[in-house]
């Protein structure tokens, strides 16, 4: 039985900058930006959890700062940019500070939170570059984990925010690696390029081949 037109959702083509790169689909009115990200672009890093915005596994970076991308919808990011789990290490395979701390620190078991928190400690770190204890406890509060007891996690924030100030990298930016680029803006970012699956339009791999269908729930942990 065909839906009639009158019920039909309307669909929108929706253009944004993802980890430097700008991507387009053409996506449903309801379609929520932790879907458009995972179904539509294919950045399975950002992780969906409880769908209602209170466990944080599927925060984002929008213009910088952190949001909970099952709360928002594509069309509502129409031109901003976004920065993923994927847009973090840089394109020699070197993580980026808060990445290497939680491999460090073990501030990590299954994993699936961990996107959301990495995510969230970038913005927060941006803020605090130099937080106490008490602070790193009150900042990644808004993020759940069901395997740790959260020490590791905060020993890694903490970690993490020693090695940026040292640095001097930006915490919301692309890890420079190697390459001797910055890594600090928007601009660096996009000058770094799409890491392998964010090249091409919706769903397509680096060679514009289709990029297999993804599973929701635990289906591929980033770093």
């Amino acid at each position: 039985m065909s839906t009639p037109d009158a019920l039909a959702e309307s669909t929108h083509t929706v253009t944004v900058t993802v980890n430097g790169a700008v991507r387009t689909a053409t996506v449903p009115a309801r379609r929520l930006l932790s879907d458009f990200l995972r179904h539509d672009l294919g950045l399975t890093g950002t992780h969906v959890g409880c769908e209602h915005g209170v466990c944080g596994c599927c925060t984002v970076l929008l213009d910088g700062s952190a949001v909970r991308a099952c709360l928002l919808l594509a069309v509502g990011v129409q031109g901003r940019d976004l920065t993923t789990i994927e847009g973090l290490a840089a394109k020699d395979g070197s993580l980026h500070p808060v990445q290497q701390a939680f491999h460090d620190h073990h501030g990590l078991q299954c994993g699936f939170c961990t996107p959301g928190f990495v995510l969230s400690a970038c913005d927060f770190l941006a803020d605090h570059p130099d937080p106490t204890t008490a602070e790193i406890r009150e900042g990644m509060s808004g993020n759940l984990c069901r395997c740790t007891g959260y020490q590791n996690i905060a020993t890694a924030v903490g970690a993490a925010a020693a090695t940026l100030r040292e640095t001097g990298h930006d915490p919301r930016a692309r890890c420079p690696g190697s390459d001797g680029d910055t890594g600090t803006g928007s601009n660096a970012r996009g000058a770094l390029g799409a890491t392998p699956n964010e090249s091409g339009t919706t769903g397509r791999g680096p060679d514009g081949a289709q990029a297999p269908a993804r599973r929701q729930g635990h289906d591929e942990v980033d770093r």
